[in-house]
């Protein structure tokens, strides 16, 4: 089951999103604010993230520069509509930018659409030595022990294994 978290000030459009998906299978979490977002985002794994651009605290722009290193795909659902807006969402890195308000269909076309591209492209399980990387389920371990990581260091992991055996330089990793 996909776990997605919702970003969202706005409880009424949260909730409504929120049972929308739960209702269509997926497991949500869901966050008011950049902040509370960004320490679920430190403590677990998310399959997606739908993220509000106008937070209180940490704004959308901010919250996807923290987001990108887990490479965590993320879908803009915002009240901002000007193509100036949704060119500067795309291009920071959202996958996906869709207005409010917006259709449940579309949504969730969009929804299935971007994790169905993302587990085609994603191998499962990911190994070096006795090391073993479950991105599933998030679970690694070593030499048969679990081990915990944060998110970030789970990316970077996660990252460096799946480029094993290609020379990489700092600016890669940083980029990552």
């Amino acid at each position: 089951m996909n776990t997605i978290l919702i970003v969202e000030d706005e409880k009424p459009i949260n909730d409504l999103i929120n049972m929308n998906l739960t209702e269509a299978g997926y497991s949500c979490v869901c966050a008011y604010d950049g902040l509370e977002a960004a320490n679920l985002l430190e403590r677990e794994r998310f399959d997606l993230v739908l993220l509000d651009i106008m937070l209180p605290g940490i704004n959308g722009y901010e919250l996807l520069d923290y987001i990108k290193p887990t490479e965590t795909p993320v879908i803009f659902l915002t009240a901002k509509g000007s193509m100036q807006d949704k060119v500067r969402g795309l291009r920071l890195g959202a996958d996906d930018y869709l207005v409010k308000p917006f259709a449940f269909d579309e949504f969730s076309a969009r929804v299935r659409a971007l994790l169905r591209r993302r587990s085609d492209t994603k191998s499962t399980v990911l190994s070096l030595a006795d090391l073993t990387l479950n991105t599933i389920n998030r679970k690694i371990t070593r030499g048969g022990r679990n081990i915990t990581l944060t998110s970030t260091e789970y990316a970077l992991l996660e990252y460096l294994l799946r480029n094993q055996g290609h020379v990489l330089t700092r600016s890669q990793i940083a980029d990552h």
